[in-house]
């Protein structure tokens, strides 16, 4: 209260007038972007660079300090990108793996930040600020391990540091010093020569792509310019029809569209503030995964498994779980001989490379068209169509029509390849599985689809250590499973295909193919699918028909392993957001599979595979979770 003589009037409550300080940031972000009619607005959705159109986060009624210079952050990087960044440039130099193309991105949007930050020191703090908020929510301190810290944003945390002299904020914690020894050791000439070509775009990310190649994280630009030899297309009958037109141009560039845009768990929704990858974006893709404060920073929703206390109701039983492994092929084999082993693989089906190539390319055609945009008009909402203002002028009575981007149902997709490697797959049928899996992997990430490649068998013939231990507990009936599980991880989600390519010549090591158990296999592989981020999962099962474990038959009745395959499949097909379909090799597996196929020989495998997932990715009501639209449908290879 004041008192006698004091003429100062009572404080306010604290609230502010945020509007002035709205058209100051609107003023800031047009001076800095050298554009007048860029569209800046704010609202409580997550931030979002549409082409001329910025949206930052709503301003408090009591905004602190650091939320002002976190907004004006957000702002001056989207600023920055309009100014400073050409999109074609950037698709055409862009690497082909999603991985790369992450660490490309990221690189990029440190050069912009940085010509801003070098420029006006108040840009420096508006994005220093951002980038402190950003780490802080994506929990970076709380990594510890180099294989948790996400390598595209410490190299990006890196570059930036070369670039401006400032080192990354306490929030980014460990990330970059996890990372430095290797990016340094493998690149520290290319980075210092960052500096030199900060504004020039194009000199700029040819040396970024050498980085990216001493770091064997992508080809040599030389190199990824050719197309490689199995996916060359030698198809003269295939003619692109309409839809599929400009596909050499529609693969240079589907980078910016197709490929994910994190490279792990950790770097999730909120690592994407303020860096936007300039593509446009529709208001529902920068609204639908809106920044939830309340979880840990990072941390992916994952939905409950349907096999929760599964094996309890299907009356399936473990003896022991002691003696499973899941295992990597690099565990498994050195490096030497996993060398022989893809040399020996590749030998054999030197003939066939050109078969499945071809079919691999109609494939990464069929999927690359399907990636060209499609918008939908005449809507109450959206974008403003400005081509349709005209009506206005011919009757002002005419409501404004607006317009979206149709959604593309496999541009956040994950596909898992489980393989077979029981004993009745020696021979032909697990050399060409292999090389399928290998090709696909590779059409599909060039796709921007991230794949999985995982095998199961057994770790001994007639069971193992499980075995001996039942027989030394006295033989206690019905035992259940009694064999030691190996599951194989032959290529991570993750993992480029360059990386894992000589894995798959593992499964022509003699021994390694025993017994299949099918249904814990179908379920372990299920799990690691449902905790991928990916929106849309797809599982494909190769197999050469039922489940067979000598070991557990002999003690438990003799559907013992088909009745808990069928069980598991079931509750995939129904109640799992997982879509599955499987390949039978020689034996009929559509009795199993709702969505499945059989081919007599194993030389069709490549064609089914090819065909299964085109069908597949055209089909929208599957992607939709509509299992009952898929039901009973049954083809075989021709």
């Amino acid at each position: 209260m004041s008192g006698r003589g004091d003429n100062s009037k009572p404080k306010s409550s604290g609230m502010v007038d945020t509007e002035p300080l709205r058209r100051a940031i609107t003023g800031c972000v047009r001076s800095i972007a050298a554009n007048g009619e860029v569209e800046v607005s704010f609202a409580n959705e997550r931030p979002g660079l549409a082409g001329d159109r910025i949206r930052l986060p709503e301003i408090s009624r009591r905004p602190t300090a650091h939320e002002l210079a976190v907004t004006r952050g957000l702002g001056d990087s989207m600023a920055l990108r309009i100014a400073c960044h050409d999109t074609a440039v950037h698709a055409n130099l862009a690497p082909q793996g999603s991985d790369a193309r992450t660490v490309f991105d990221a690189v990029e949007q440190a050069r912009i930040e940085s010509i801003g930050a070098l420029r006006m020191t108040g840009v420096a703090s508006n994005l220093n600020s951002m980038h402190q908020e950003k780490y802080a929510k994506a929990n970076f301190t709380g990594i510890e391990r180099q294989e948790d810290a996400p390598i595209g944003e410490a190299i990006a945390m890196l570059v930036r540091e070369k670039l401006t002299g400032v080192k990354p904020p306490e929030s980014a914690g460990k990330v970059l010093d996890l990372w430095r020894p290797f990016i340094e050791d493998k690149a520290s000439g290319d980075l210092d020569n960052l500096r030199n070509v900060i504004e020039d775009q194009q000199a700029f990310s040819k040396v970024v792509r050498r980085m990216l190649s001493s770091m064997q994280m992508a080809e040599d630009l030389a190199s990824d310019d050719s197309e490689p030899e199995e996916i060359d297309n030698q198809n003269d009958e295939e003619q692109p029809s309409s839809g599929e037109t400009e596909n050499e141009e529609v693969e240079e560039e589907a980078g910016s569209d197709a490929a994910p845009a994190e490279q792990s768990d950790v770097a999730d929704d909120d690592m994407d503030e303020g860096e936007m990858d300039g593509a446009e974006m529709s208001d529902e893709e920068m609204s639908d995964e809106s920044d939830d404060h309340s979880e840990t920073p990072g941390e992916t929703r994952r939905p409950n498994s349907p096999f929760d206390d599964f094996n309890e109701k299907v009356d399936y039983h473990i003896f022991t779980q002691e003696f499973d492994e899941e295992i990597t092929a690099e565990e498994l084999c050195d490096e030497a001989e996993l060398d022989r082993l893809r040399a020996f693989l590749d030998k054999q089906l030197a003939h066939l490379q050109g078969a499945v190539g071809r079919l691999a390319n109609r494939l990464q055609r069929r999927l690359m068209a399907q990636q060209n945009r499609s918008w939908d008009f005449d809507l109450e909402e959206g974008y403003l169509d400005p081509a349709r203002l005209v009506r206005l002028i011919i009757d002002p009575m005419q409501p404004l029509s607006f317009k979206k981007e149709r959604d593309t149902q496999f541009r956040d997709t994950v596909v898992t390849l489980v393989i077979d490697n029981s004993g009745s797959m020696r021979g032909r049928p697990i050399t060409v599985a292999a090389t399928c899996a290998d090709i696909l992997a590779r059409t599909l990430e060039r796709c921007g689809v991230k794949v999985e490649i995982l095998g199961f068998t057994t770790k001994a013939w007639k069971g193992g250590q499980s075995r001996e231990n039942w027989l030394a507990n006295g033989k206690p009936a019905t035992p259940g499973r009694l064999n030691d599980l190996r599951h194989i991880v032959y290529k991570s989600a993750d993992a480029p295909w360059r990386r894992s390519r000589r894995n798959l010549g593992l499964m022509m090591r003699e021994g390694l193919l025993k017994e299949n158990i099918d249904g814990e296999a179908l379920m372990w592989a299920h799990n690691r699918l449902i905790a991928r981020p990916e929106q849309r999962k797809i599982l494909m099962v190769i197999s050469d028909g039922a489940p067979v474990d000598d070991s557990t038959l002999s003690v438990n009745p003799g559907n013992y392993l088909e009745r808990h395959l069928r069980a598991v499949i079931e509750q995939v097909e129904t109640k799992s957001p997982v879509e599955l379909l499987a390949i039978g090799i020689g034996h009929d597996v559509t009795r199993y599979y709702r969505n499945a196929v059989t081919i007599v020989d194993a030389d069709e495998l490549a064609g089914a595979m090819t065909e299964q997932l085109a069908e597949l990715f055209a089909d929208k009501s599957s992607a939709q979770g509509a299992r009952g639209a898929r039901g009973g449908r049954m083809r075989r290879a021709s």
